[in-house]
């Protein structure tokens, strides 16, 4: 049976998108530590109309970083779907790893968010607060469901409060993370 094409956000304003995101929770992916905590994305617009994307996330009291940049798939269209591109490793030699992005949910606040991609492979709960309403939380569940997620998948990030400063635990483990996990590491 061939699933039905995601429906995505129309007309996000970037401006109002840009700032911190907490991961409340998501599919385990290749590219993140296992025992990551504190998982965050701060998002800046750059004045070419590019996102500058930065990828927090501690493991063992130590932060690790990637940087990236996002920008829209198709210029013309007002449809939510993002290109992110970071360069891994984060020394030479450089290869740009290019993901989707869409923005599958958004409040009008701008305060949550659902984030999928098209091989729904990848799957992002995010919240601008470190914690998130359960009722909020299993409307986003209930959306990637519909879109033919397997939410059993999902694993919830566990945040604290207040969330560390970026300088905490500053040995930074920039990217190797990625090294590791390309290599099964």
């Amino acid at each position: 049976m061939e699933k039905k094409e995601m429906e995505v956000v129309k007309g996000v304003e970037l401006k109002r998108y840009m700032g911190r995101w907490y991961e409340i929770a998501s599919f385990p992916s290749f590219f993140q530590p296992r025992n990551g905590v504190n998982t965050r994305a701060t998002y800046t617009l750059n004045t070419d109309g590019t996102v500058h994307v930065l990828n927090e996330t501690w493991s063992d009291g130590k932060r690790s970083s990637i940087e990236g940049s996002a920008y829209k798939a198709d210029p013309k269209s007002d449809e939510a779907k993002l290109k992110v591109k970071f360069y891994v490793p984060p020394f030479l030699p450089i290869i740009p790893v290019v993901g989707n992005y869409w923005v599958l949910f958004l409040d009008d606040d701008y305060q949550y968010a659902l984030i999928g991609e098209p091989t729904r492979k990848y799957l992002w709960i995010l919240c601008r607060q470190t914690n998130m309403d359960d009722a909020i939380y299993n409307q986003l569940v209930q959306k990637a469901i519909s879109e033919g997620y397997d939410v059993s998948k999902l694993q919830k990030t566990p945040q604290s409060d207040p969330p560390p400063e970026a300088e905490e635990g500053s040995q930074d483990n920039k990217g190797i993370w990625w090294i590791k996990s390309l290599f099964g590491k």
